[in-house]
């Protein structure tokens, strides 16, 4: 376990409520670490759900945490705007986007629910320290070309799992010094799309520039921040976090990496070389330039301006100047929701709200809806969807038969005024040829062993050394958390153990539960459980009577949500490609004949083959704090040992 060092936020809700209550916590190891914000089922209105807000408001006063209600914005946005995600910190989240906060140079990176509740009542948790990539940015982006078109192309380009689970470091000189924070703040949080843990910029002058205008903004707005208090005849507005204080100390003790650091990987991307990019459809690691997709006339059912990613005044304008004096096309639903209400009312003082109402634009509450498949807007059977979101696998923004596109808010705007995928007027989309190098200097891997020194792991007591079962294979590399646990079951609080059971793996097999057994060893493709940050990912494959799982490679925010629910977890890529080629990939899940045995303290993995060879397969021994947190039927059962 690692104790947080410097500033530390951890930021969310519901499920976070009723671990910290059933481990036994009374109180709080810090009040002022968490920050409560109420963001995801906004347009919920339902007597049960406002119930439960009103429940979380009173825990946190009883507490004196930190919150923000339902309409205030998306976590996300409000931990930057409220200088919780602050330059220097570390700053978490129990969402996968957290890592949006590296765009003002804050080490954003999630946890999961049981994390926040156990930080609430220890103060700590634990991490596997990642490699770090340095991603060198050259040039300057040409007129009409946007961050989001920036981390489309990164997905795309680099999209065989080469930054998966590492840190990324950001760096540039002149090139970072044109990316306005607003970009960086996009590119940041879609790192989590292309694998990583974390994307953070450097501290300079235009992050100092947009916190000197945070703190001009807020000192008109100070007595409409319920979460500060009132000023005293006479006194003048100094926010807590965002104050001439704090910006100086960050110019007076800046932080640079070391001349001799080394990296796991470096890449560069010549930014002048990009031009709009469309991910999609249905993945983000498919990236298309807008020029191409445009000759194909791809006709849209719904364009959406939300979500985490790009709902800022910046992207709000980009898509007003498009619209401004068009309509959107008849037949065509056009979806805007601004990332806070801090956001909304600035473009409602410059005139851009207006014209986005006047276009035809159909407004949402500030706070998540259509990206994460709740709310009004969702994508029905055979419809075609673009979106400004981060996210787009199949099923994530309603049906699993829709098509989701994800482009820059231009894009977006353009494409709604024309009914299909379109770029705006005034953006050059020649297709250019993106410039860019890779050098691997040291190999980018993932285990699940925490014992790096050299000694043979123990078996802790009550820890089976072997476990026995057969392999039943779902081939499919980068399956995502929606594919697993779909998000419309995310937010039902009356979901059971058998209720999961029965959805486990709907939106990626539905065949799956038809076709599992009690005992089987579920083996997955490379990049397991990419996505969201949903717990139930894990449970609900738990919930199957699955002990432990192989896969090539796994998405860390499913490793921690596994780790932590007592669902053990192996990594075996030769395993995994070999039963590609014996087995084949054309069946989405298949039952393969073959046992195996799994010598957890050793190391090693023995597969029996149908023809009664065997073949042994040596990958990292699960080590003693996975062991410990398995015995205690996970993180939660964890703390409560230690209160």
């Amino acid at each position: 376990m690692a104790q947080l060092s410097r500033k530390r936020h951890v930021l969310k809700l519901v499920d976070p409520l009723t671990r910290f209550k059933s481990i036994g916590a009374t109180k709080f190891y810090d009040p002022k670490q968490p920050v409560f914000a109420l963001d995801h089922d906004v347009q919920n209105k339902s007597d049960k759900n406002l119930t439960k807000y009103a429940n979380i408001e009173k825990f946190a006063q009883e507490h004196e945490i930190d919150f923000y209600p339902a309409g205030r914005g998306i976590g996300h946005q409000v931990m930057i705007e409220e200088g919780y995600a602050f330059p220097y910190t570390l700053t978490v989240a129990s969402d996968s986007h957290s890592n949006m906060y590296g765009g003002i140079g804050a080490l954003g990176t999630p946890i999961v629910r049981t994390d926040a509740a156990a930080i609430w009542a220890t103060g700590r948790t634990w991490w596997q320290i990642p490699p770090v990539v340095k991603v060198e940015l050259q040039g300057k982006l040409p007129v009409g070309v946007t961050g989001k078109d920036v981390i489309i192309t990164l997905c795309g380009l680099f999209n065989k799992d080469q930054v998966l689970n590492t840190a990324i470091e950001f760096h540039g000189g002149e090139a970072l010094q044109a990316l306005s924070v607003e970009d960086r703040l996009a590119i940041s949080n879609m790192t989590t799309e292309w694998g990583a843990l974390a994307g953070v910029f450097p501290v300079d002058d235009a992050t100092i520039e947009y916190l000197r205008k945070r703190m001009r903004r807020m000192q008109l707005t100070h007595f409409e921040n319920k979460n500060l208090p009132p000023l005293a005849p006479g006194e003048k507005f100094k926010h807590p976090r965002i104050n001439e204080d704090t910006i100086q100390a960050l110019i007076d003790n800046p932080l640079r990496p070391s001349p001799s650091a080394s990296y796991a990987k470096t890449l560069t991307l010549d930014l002048s070389t990009l031009s709009p990019h469309v991910s999609g459809p249905n993945s983000v690691k498919v990236a298309t330039s807008l020029a191409k997709l445009e000759q194909k006339d791809i006709k849209i059912n719904k364009a959406y301006l939300v979500s985490c990613v790009n709902s800022r005044a910046t992207d709000l304008r980009q898509a007003a100047a498009v619209m401004k004096g068009k309509k959107v096309k008849e037949g065509v639903e056009f979806y805007v929701a601004a990332a806070s209400s801090e956001v909304q009312k600035e473009v409602e003082e410059s005139g851009d709200w207006d014209v986005l109402l006047e276009a035809g634009a159909k407004v949402l509450p500030a706070g998540c809806g259509p990206c994460v498949g709740l709310g009004t807007g969702l994508l029905k059977d055979g419809e075609v969807g673009i979106s400004a979101t981060n996210r787009n696998f199949k099923g994530r923004m309603g049906s699993p038969s829709a098509l989701a596109y994800l482009a820059s808010p231009a894009v977006v705007a353009a494409s709604a005024v024309a009914g299909k995928i379109a770029a705006p007027s005034n953006c050059d989309i020649s297709a250019a040829t993106p410039k860019f190098t890779i050098q691997d200097t040291k190999p980018v891997h993932s285990d699940l062993d925490d014992s790096s020194n050299g000694q043979k792991p123990e078996v802790l007591p009550n820890f089976p050394s072997v476990i026995q079962g057969e392999l039943l294979f779902c081939p499919a590399d980068n399956l995502n958390t929606d594919g697993i646990y779909p998000g419309k079951y995310t937010y039902n609080d009356d979901m059971t153990v058998d209720d999961m059971r029965k959805v486990v793996m709907e939106n990626y097999d539905p065949e799956f539960v038809n076709i599992v057994q009690k005992g089987d060893v579920l083996v997955g493709g490379f990049n397991f459980g990419t996505g969201s940050s949903r717990e139930q990912a894990a449970t609900a494959i738990k919930s199957r009577a699955i002990t432990i799982m192989i896969a090539g490679s796994y998405s860390d925010i499913f490793k921690r949500n596994s780790i932590n629910n007592a669902l053990l977890l192996i990594e075996s890529p030769e395993l995994v490609n070999d039963l590609k080629k014996e087995v084949g990939t054309d069946a989405l899940t298949k039952r393969t004949g073959r046992q195996v045995e799994i010598h957890v303290a050793e190391g090693k993995v023995v597969v029996t083959n149908t023809d009664g060879t065997e073949k042994l397969y040596k990958v990292g021994a699960l080590g003693k704090s996975v062991q410990e947190i398995w015995l205690a039927n996970g993180l939660e059962g964890w703390v409560k040992e230690r209160l």
